[in-house]
Order: C-alpha cells, then sequence, then structure tokens
C-alpha cells in the first residue's frame, strides 16, 4: 500500500512540478494544496457541515455576503484588466494563440492573471460554504457542487503547465460573467426595497450558458487548425468541459425558466403564475 501512495506522489509531483512551466512551479497552489483543499470542501459542504448545523439556528451572513460580493466584483474586474494587458484585445488571437514560452511583460502578465484566477477560484468554494452556514441545503445541488469542484482544477492544470495563450480565454469570459453575476446578488443582498431591479435574474443564466457555448467554439478552433501550437488535447478538454456545463445549464435553465413558466391544466383548466399565487 505503501509503494502505491508513493508512486502516486511521485506522478502527481512529476506532472504539476517537474513539468510545470518554471514561472508557475513554485507559486500557491501546489497539486497536494489543490488536493487537501478541495477534499474538505467536498467533505465539509456535503457531510459535515450539515451534520453540524443540525441543532444550530442559521448564521446572519449578510454583512459578510455582502462584501464578498463587492470583493468578487473587484477581483473579476482586476483579472479581466490583467486579461487585456497581457494579450486579450491586445494582440492575441482569437482562433489560435500559441503559448508563450519567453520571459516578457505580456507572458508574466497573464502569468499573473492566471494565478489570481486560480486563487479566485477556491474562494468561490466560499458560495457553497455560506450556503451550509446559512442551511439553505436545498441549493447545493449537483451542478453547484460539480461546477465549483471543477474550475479550481481546470485553472490549477492550465496554471501550472500553460500558463498563457489560447485557453486563458476561459478566465477572461468567466471573470466578466461574475462581474455580471455577483452584481445580481450584491444588488439582491440590499433587500426586499431593491427586488424590482432584479428581473434580469434568469438572463443571468443565460449569459452563464452563453460563456459555455462560446469557450465550446473558441476551443474547437484550435481543433480544427492543424497550424495552431497550442495543445489540441488542453482544447479538446475543455470542449468536453463546455459540453457538460452547457447540458448542465441548459437543464437547469429549462426545469426554472421554461417548464415551471408553463401553465398547469387542472379539471380542463389552465391556471397562470397570478392565479397560483392566489389560490395559494
Amino acid at each position: 500500500m505503501a509503494m502505491v501512495i508513493g508512486t502516486i506522489v511521485d506522478n502527481i509531483n512529476y506532472l504539476f512540478y517537474d513539468l510545470a512551466d518554471e514561472r508557475s512551479r513554485d507559486l500557491f497552489p501546489s497539486a497536494f494544496q489543490m488536493i487537501g483543499i478541495l477534499s474538505t470542501y467536498l467533505y465539509f459542504c456535503t457531510k459535515l457541515g450539515p451534520r453540524l448545523m443540525r441543532d444550530i439556528k442559521p448564521f446572519d451572513l449578510r454583512r459578510v455576503i455582502f462584501f464578498y460580493n463587492l470583493f468578487q466584483i473587484y477581483i473579476s474586474s482586476y483579472i479581466m484588466y490583467l486579461g487585456v494587458k497581457g494579450g486579450w484585445f491586445n494582440g492575441y488571437s482569437f482562433t489560435c494563440q500559441p503559448i508563450d514560452w519567453t520571459e516578457n511583460e505580456k507572458s508574466r502578465t497573464m502569468l499573473n492573471a492566471f494565478w489570481w484566477y486560480t486563487v479566485v477560484k477556491l474562494i468561490d468554494l466560499m458560495d457553497t460554504v455560506f450556503f451550509v452556514l446559512r442551511k439553505k441545503d436545498r441549493q447545493i445541488s449537483f451542478l453547484h457542487l460539480f461546477h465549483h469542484f471543477m474550475m479550481p482544477i481546470a485553472s490549477f492544470i492550465g496554471m501550472k503547465l500553460f500558463p498563457n495563450g489560447h485557453a486563458t480565454f476561459v478566465g477572461f469570459v468567466n471573470c466578466f460573467v461574475h462581474v455580471i453575476m455577483y452584481s445580481y446578488y450584491f444588488i439582491a443582498g440590499l433587500g426586499p426595497k431593491y427586488q424590482k431591479y432584479l428581473w434580469w435574474k434568469k438572463h443571468v443564466t443565460t449569459l452563464q450558458l452563453a460563456q459555455f457555448v462560446l469557450l465550446f467554439f473558441h476551443n474547437l478552433s484550435v481543433i480544427v487548425d492543424g497550424s495552431c501550437g497550442y495543445p489540441k488535447w488542453i482544447c479538446a478538454i475543455l470542449c468536453v468541459h463546455a459540453l457538460q456545463f452547457i447540458y448542465m445549464f441548459g437543464n437547469f435553465y429549462y426545469v426554472n425558466y421554461v417548464k415551471s413558466s408553463k401553465p398547469k391544466v387542472a379539471n380542463g383548466t389552465a391556471k397562470t403564475d397570478s392565479e397560483k399565487t392566489k389560490v395559494r
């Protein structure tokens, strides 16, 4: 057993340290820090947290979440700024952007953007922790857990092995979506009198869905372009990753905004949403 564990450890070190870009090799997180953080996250949010909260009143985290949402808006905007400074809309090709292995200002800036993005994906895990502490367990869906678990892994692999180039567009687009999404959460947290400004709730989901459609075709362009210097296997994985989220977010959108909006027929009479509210 010890030999098996030793072999696994050696392989992980080889893949994410020996083969890592020397510019990102020693940056936080290491592969084992990533494994520890994500394992703790899953255990706490699915097992330990709900068990600890069973006989405790939900925590009032409104002030914490207020500043958390502000931080998310700021840091996502900052990463977008670094993304532009590092190449997007500033010299990068949207159809095929090879990796720049040289040390220069742009490649270093894009690495900084990638590092911040990876760290933020770990900070995003607090979304689920807040649900647990507020006893909002119903909001911890498989889609929610899968999304928050997979995004740090994908970002970590890219940051360690390919810290610039084509796939960094994933983070750039995702940060734009997060600016919109956390702006929505920020307004929602201001209180009931601001609910009238939240008519665009379902469009946040539409935007999340659209980002994965865009990223699918963005990475597909490298796969069909035989001359692009960016690793095709990375883009293939990202295409599969995007398709997974297109399916899950598409299903979420259908269930919550299409299926739920259809009038239910009872005794031959269809009831509108307003009528159903009156019945309650």
